[in-house]
């Protein structure tokens, strides 16, 4: 019995095993035929616009896959939003990235879920601290995936460590219930994490393990003076009743006691409606599952050019086409030879030339683009 983790390798992603059978049949067929046309194929899940959009995401990990393979890749920049038509295109000698596709589409479909989910968690509550602490419902092999996604939609950060170590960023969070019911009582847990922990990490007390929120809260504030930063209730489903009523609760007491810059923090089972109800009285939200949780994008690749003509399956649009987005928030789909819309931005742009990225890949810049586009778009009102 093997004692390691199921998980694909990352040489088989990279040398294309990592993909369906049926690729490496067709591979076989076109070598023995000695035929591996030219083509143009596409990245799409919708061919027109529906008026839903989505936020991209993974054209970093997208990038990586197809570097050092002889094609040319155009794309929309991660932190855009789209609504039809592609989202990257790639020429070239169809052998030379076939193989390739289930795991292009893996990287591009599931951060762009879970980027989306992300979004319209951040446009629920835009003026409030934010976190992922979905981590724990996906697979450890991709929390970073899941929290990249999550910064690409502006998030404020996220929970997971490992993570944070790949993605250059420190990992937030102070204590779970399970610290307080190691000590048996919340006071002489929340001095003990006060005098253990490196003091530039946030005082932010769970306050709902043994009895109700207002209590535990009145009594952390008792506890720990002017050290205590803030409060967080992660109260169960079963025990809410109106969680909203809940934190105003908290938050008069805490303020009638002369604690108002003790900030009050909501976590549990959150999704965007939660986050619009409790966005005025409460100072920040972790938001796992509906984030965590997302659904891949269904994106798919066809081909719509062979050997320079027009080519494509039932259901699909031939032809090498660009999209655009007006000022006015319009997203357009066209063909890329004809004219595009009267001030349309076109958002395919170079990504990989003969196999070099031409490209560099900034989180930060990418959650501006996504927050600025949302805004344009109305992403999610």
């Amino acid at each position: 019995m093997s004692g390691g983790f199921d998980v694909v390798s990352e040489s088989a992603i990279r040398d294309g095993t990592a993909t369906d059978a049926y690729f490496l049949r067709t591979e076989e067929t076109l070598e023995a035929a000695d035929r591996n046309p030219r083509v143009v194929a596409e990245v799409t899940q919708d061919q027109f616009p529906s008026g839903e959009f989505d936020l991209l995401a993974g054209v970093k990990d997208a990038a990586n896959l197809l570097e050092g393979i002889p094609v040319d890749v155009d794309a929309v920049r991660e932190g855009r939003l789209f609504d039809g038509g592609p989202v990257m295109r790639i020429e070239g000698d169809y052998l030379d990235f076939a193989r390739y596709e289930t795991s292009l589409l893996g990287l591009l479909s599931h951060q762009s879920g879970i980027a989306t989910a992300a979004l319209e968690a951040r446009r629920a509550a835009p003026d409030s601290s934010v976190l992922s602490f979905g981590a724990r419902h996906v697979h450890p092999s991709l929390a970073a995936v899941v929290e990249r996604g999550a910064l690409v939609a502006g998030l404020d950060g996220f929970s997971h460590v490992a993570a944070g170590e790949v993605l250059g960023r420190e990992a937030s969070g102070t204590m779970p219930h399970a610290l307080v019911i190691a000590f048996g009582d919340q006071e002489t847990a929340w001095e003990a994490f006060d005098e253990s922990v490196d003091p530039d990490v946030p005082r932010i007390a769970i306050c709902d393990t043994y009895s109700d929120e207002k209590d535990e809260s009145i009594r952390a504030a008792e506890a720990l003076g002017e050290a205590l930063d803030g409060v967080r209730l992660d109260t169960t489903s079963s025990r809410r009743g109106d969680f909203r009523h809940i934190v105003r609760e908290v938050r008069w007491e805490l303020d009638a006691r002369g604690h108002e810059d003790v900030e009050i923090f909501v976590s549990g089972g959150l999704g965007p409606e939660n986050l619009r109800t409790l966005r005025d009285v409460a100072d920040g939200f972790g938001v796992g599952g509906h984030v965590s949780n997302a659904d891949p994008l269904d994106f798919a690749l066809d081909i719509v050019k062979l050997d320079g003509e027009l080519a494509s399956k039932r259901g699909k649009l031939s032809g090498t086409k660009q999209v655009f987005r007006t000022p006015d928030g319009g997203h357009h789909v066209g063909l890329a030879d004809r004219a595009d819309p009267e001030d349309g931005e076109p958002l395919l742009e170079p990504l990989i030339r003969d196999g070099e990225i031409v490209r560099e890949f900034d989180v930060d810049e990418a959650a501006e683009r996504a927050l600025e586009d949302a805004e344009l778009v109305g992403f999610r009102e």
